[in-house]
């Protein structure tokens, strides 16, 4: 009898912060992705909340090693921090990460990821989102503490991965400047001044959809269409 033939299916890693891990709500940019390659692809939500660059360069050795038997058919990874290192140093200073940090951080997860085996053209940087003020400061208050962030220094985080999502050679999505361009009002992106709103989910997903979809557009759907498989011989259809 001869040995089944192991199906591995393709993946896409999103690695971020609680908007990330957030993104398998209902109507979330991760479970819409999902939604879209299902049967050609696996979306892995490696989203982990309140974490800043410096953490999430640590442990991704641990969620993407040599030792990973699948990495060769990663599709993309998709790097999505930043929300919690622009957090104001003096307020908040456990997820703070100072700006020149945080670029190097960005730099050294890309460099792992070459290690490896996932090339850069693989990878995609997704910068931080605009924060709204008044909304975020109720949050703040609520749990006791003052504003942690401001708009202006998200911007400054945001314009740090583009500049450095060019230097590694990544693609990367500015949702900072997109959801603020023509000086639109984006607080309807928002949720609580600064998570994804369900619209501001449906935002990030149209606009990541046009830079993932170049690298998962020629994987093939996965097993044969029910009506193509012989009914009386199912195995010559599905072991094959």
């Amino acid at each position: 009898m001869s040995k089944i033939k192991q199906i591995i299916w393709p993946q896409v890693i999103l690695f971020g912060d609680s908007i990330t891990q957030f993104s398998f709500q209902p109507n979330g940019w991760g479970s819409e992705l999902a939604n879209k390659l299902a049967r050609k692809c696996d979306v892995l939500n490696r989203g982990l909340s309140g974490y800043n660059s410096r953490w999430a360069r640590v442990v991704l050795p641990r969620l993407i090693s040599n030792d990973s038997a699948s990495n060769n058919h990663i599709a993309a990874v998709v790097v999505f921090f930043g929300a919690n290192d622009c957090a104001l140093e003096d307020c908040n200073p456990q997820q703070h990460i100072p700006l020149q940090e945080y670029t190097e951080n960005l730099k050294i997860i890309v460099k792992h990821l070459g290690s490896v085996g996932v090339s850069a053209d693989k990878v995609i940087f997704v910068t931080p989102p605009p924060l709204y003020e008044p909304a975020w400061e109720k949050e703040c208050i609520l749990k006791g503490t003052i504003l942690n962030r401001l708009n202006a220094v998200a911007g400054q985080y945001a314009q740090a991965c583009v500049q450095t999502a060019g230097q590694c050679g990544v693609d990367v999505l500015d949702i900072w400047t997109l959801m603020q361009k023509d000086r639109q009002d984006y607080t309807g992106y928002l949720l609580d001044g600064l998570h994804l709103s369900e619209t501001g989910n449906q935002f990030v997903t149209q606009h990541l959809w046009r830079l993932l979809e170049s690298r998962v557009e020629k994987l093939p759907f996965i097993l044969p269409y029910w009506g193509d498989v012989d009914p009386k011989h199912p195995e010559s259809s599905l072991c094959d």
